[in-house]
């Protein structure tokens, strides 16, 4: 059976500082995530790897040519209006504004900080498939525990869940990245790969570009910057001998 690794990227406005009491004004918030993306499309077009990038309307109206030149490649699909702010009206307008902006179909959505939308909105608003949902717990943002594990359908709109591993429900996402051993991960993601057949991992890319200098806890801005991009090169390189990188558009459209 063939085996696929999802990878993506949610590119937005770097305003976690603010979470914690930053303020930031909108040009350092967009430099930063334009300074970490053009880390990640380097290391990206080096390892020939296919990705999706979930972006705000907001990103890519401030930059609108790197957007543009990323839909060339990998898939772009909508990470609401504004990644600070939401409303049902964003997942029409946003998807509208990056189709404008690429010339393409945008058909998936992610939630800012993966929070619930309902689905039946998210299908009203002309999305085939929806990756807004960790079904782990993590404390102070979710419990899902209860959430089903894997991809499913409701009425015609895939749920695509980050990924964790079976039984105990390891994240696979962002920050177990950054915070635990390489082998550790690799151990977890190959175990989930074998399981599931797939693995569906998200990052971004202000994670690539030195972000120190901002009042974060330590475990998110920990080995930032080239630690992160060298990591994230080795990790990426292994799974390259494990399964094959696609969109989640493509695997959709495989999905039964």
């Amino acid at each position: 059976m063939n085996k696929y690794i999802l990878l993506s990227f949610d590119i937005e406005e770097f305003d976690i500082p603010e979470e914690y009491g930053q303020s930031l004004e909108d040009n350092i918030k967009f430099e930063i995530s334009k300074r970490g993306l053009l880390n990640v499309i380097s290391l990206l077009d080096r390892l020939e790897i296919t990705v999706t990038f979930f972006v705000t309307a907001n990103f890519a109206l401030h930059n609108r040519e790197i957007i543009k030149q990323l839909s060339q490649k990998h898939e772009i699909a909508s990470h609401g209006f504004y990644h600070s702010q939401f409303c049902l009206a964003d997942l029409q307008k946003s998807k509208q504004i990056l189709e404008e902006i690429t010339n393409t179909q945008v058909t998936g959505f992610r939630m800012a900080r993966l929070q619930p939308v309902d689905d039946i909105e998210i299908e009203k608003a002309g999305y085939e498939y929806n990756s807004s949902m960790n079904p782990t717990y993590i404390p102070g943002r979710y419990n899902n525990l209860s959430k089903p594990r894997t991809a499913y359908y409701t009425n015609k709109l895939l749920n695509l869940p980050i990924s964790v591993t079976p039984l105990i429900r390891f994240p696979l996402f962002w920050l177990s990245f950054k915070n635990f051993p390489l082998s550790t991960i690799q151990l977890a993601t190959k175990l989930t790969l074998e399981t599931d057949s797939y693995l569906n991992i998200y990052f971004h890319p202000w994670e690539f570009t030195d972000i120190s200098q901002f009042q974060l806890p330590a475990y998110v801005k920990k080995n930032s910057g080239s630690k992160m991009i060298d990591k994230l090169e080795k990790y990426l390189t292994v799974l390259k001998t494990q399964g094959k990188f696609i969109s989640i558009s493509e695997f959709k459209n495989n999905f039964s």
